[in-house]
């Protein structure tokens, strides 16, 4: 299979966490579910420092964000599949 650069826990996350250092844009990313060990493609569209989170599909404003299968927030603005997502584009809803 390779070395994964992206991780995703869950089926239902809309994301998956950057697992190697200074990933750039352009890169074609192993992506490994943990879940079931299944894998997939996706290409990176931004620089994504490690342990950050990438995009796996689009996501609008407003849509809730999923890791690790729970609800961590929610788009502020819309995110492109592949797009870095951070502080920058996903907030809390607790305040």
């Amino acid at each position: 299979m390779g070395i994964p650069h992206l991780l995703v826990h869950d089926k239902k996350d809309t994301v998956g966490v950057v697992v190697v250092e200074d990933l750039k844009a352009g890169t074609e990313m192993l992506c490994v579910v943990t879940e079931d060990n299944s894998s997939f493609r996706l290409t990176a569209k931004m620089d994504v420092p490690i342990g950050h989170k990438v995009a796996l599909k689009d996501i609008a404003e407003g849509d809730t964000i999923w890791k690790y299968g729970q609800d961590i927030g929610k788009a502020v603005k819309p995110v492109g599949v592949g797009e870095h997502v951070h502080v920058h584009n996903v907030k809390t809803k607790r305040w």
